[in-house]
């Protein structure tokens, strides 16, 4: 049986790469949450702010670990399946990894120990300087990483010579035409996802009445972080989308479902993309509306997939519906912020079993819609690897064999699974456990009790009454 390598690889990277992204959006987004914790105790004292900075570092370790595993396992792939590419960008991406691991990485393993192990061992202000830099620490990770993916969508700064990219501009192509947009697009998805597990785990423990004062406490932050970002992710995404469209139309293009370049043109609320016949079998659209999003006039052109040959079209079936899963479960997110506004001010928030439970599921869906980002990113730029100059099969490594990407793809599903049951596994734990009763004093907030007198030096009226004395 012959097995194509090219689709193996392309499968085994998307595999990698999906379980890979859930762990860093939400580390990114705790690391800040356990900062303001701390800080908030730093300044308050209350120990409800403790127990909740406790209680989150402890997940936020697990989870930090698994996304450490999972990134080195998908940079391996750059070497064994993707050969061609590595050699290619060597000259640019070479330095910009290399960057993430001195600047994010190091500062990242440095202070984590004494965020993790430090907090009754440390001054409270060294405790809360080092939760602040494991935070930076992961905002520094996510530019380099941005900055490297988002140069392969939009490649500026770098010249091709010989099989290989030049770099000619080092701002040009790190400050690329894509990155600002993307950055902050995963900088508030990672806030987001951070806001709506917080909430959704704290709804359940209000469910269930378990350390409610504290869980309040955290409800409530989190239900006004989410109604101001939920909106603002909303408007960084639309300017995303416009930098796309003058970048990458093509992505645009599927989209949206749209075939031929057209004005007025649709938004497609439903529709059956068939990349065969370069058409839609089913669709069902708002007229107009695509045009008046994507150009802010309703008359406005967008550029059809019939722009570029069929060889150079993505998976258009993929990329459109993963693309209205992102939207659906955006939208989602702002109804339930806003729902939540609503009972807040009518004294409910706390109480309303049903709104509770809506949150509980929520606490899934950022992951759902950064997944759903990433496949329409992703996917959406085949067949190119790099936008426009380097395609994926000019990329692949030359040796390498269908049933050789076989192997590993299977071998990677096998391991990732144990890793993800196990990391899952004692997740449930933890959240099971819950939060640790009041804990003790700060070694800098007690003043230390003075050393007990030896029987020598009690007084012999004392002594005699002492216990176990004649």
């Amino acid at each position: 049986m012959e097995l194509d390598p090219l689709l193996l690889s392309r499968l085994q990277f998307a595999f990698v790469v999906s379980f890979h992204a859930i762990f860093p959006v939400f580390s990114i987004g705790l690391a800040s949450y356990l900062a303001v914790l701390n800080g908030l105790f730093y300044r308050t004292g209350n120990p409800a702010w403790e127990r909740l900075a406790v209680f989150w570092a402890k997940v936020f370790a697990v989870v930090f670990a698994m996304g450490v595993v999972s990134g080195i396992v998908m940079s391996f792939q750059f070497g064994t399946n993707w050969s061609n590419f590595s050699f290619a960008a060597s000259n640019f991406l070479g330095p910009l990894l290399s960057y993430e691991v001195v600047t994010a990485f190091f500062l990242e393993a440095t202070f984590l120990g004494v965020l993790l192990f430090g907090r009754k061992r440390v001054p409270q202000g060294v405790h809360l300087f080092a939760s602040i830099m494991v935070a930076l620490g992961t905002f520094i990770s996510a530019f380099w990483i941005l900055a490297a993916n988002s140069w392969m969508q939009t490649p500026v700064g770098t010249e091709l010579i010989d099989g290989r990219f030049h770099v000619t501009s080092w701002s040009e192509a790190i400050f690329n035409p894509s990155f600002p947009y993307r950055f902050a697009h995963m900088v508030l998805a990672s806030f987001l996802t951070g806001g709506f597990v917080v909430a959704g785990v704290s709804a359940w423990y209000l469910l269930i009445g378990r350390d409610v004062e504290a869980n309040r406490k955290a409800f409530s932050m989190c239900l006004w972080l989410l109604l101001v970002l939920a909106p603002t992710q909303a408007v960084v995404g639309d300017f995303h989308g416009l930098n796309t469209l003058e970048h990458q139309p093509t992505k645009v293009a599927a989209m949206e479902g749209n075939w031929e370049t057209q004005t007025h043109t649709p938004l497609l609320l439903f529709a059956w993309p068939d990349k065969e016949a370069q058409e839609n079998l089913v669709e069902f659209g708002i007229p107009g509306l695509a045009s008046l999003i994507l150009t802010h006039d309703i008359a406005g052109e967008v550029p059809g997939l019939s722009e570029v040959p069929p060889s150079e079209q993505p998976p258009v079936w993929l990329v459109f519906w993963s693309f209205r899963l992102m939207v659906a479960l955006g939208v989602a997110m702002i109804a339930v912020a806003l729902a939540g506004l609503w009972l807040r001010v009518k004294g409910r928030l706390y109480d309303q079993r049903g709104f509770l439970q809506l949150m509980r599921l929520m606490s899934v869906s950022p992951f759902l819609a950064v997944l759903a980002g990433w496949f329409v990113t992703e996917v959406g730029r085949a067949p190119w690897l790099v936008y426009g100059v380097m395609d994926q099969a000019e990329a692949l490594t030359p040796s390498l064999s269908g049933w050789m990407a076989l192997t590993t793809l299977v071998g990677y599903i096998a391991v990732y699974a144990v890793v993800f049951w196990a990391g899952f596994y004692y997740l449930t734990r933890v959240v099971r456990q819950g939060m640790l009763p009041d804990l003790e004093p700060h070694d800098d907030e007690v003043e230390r009790p003075a050393r007990p007198l030896s029987a020598a030096h009690v007084p012999f009226e004392d002594a005699a009454n002492q216990p176990g004395r004649s």
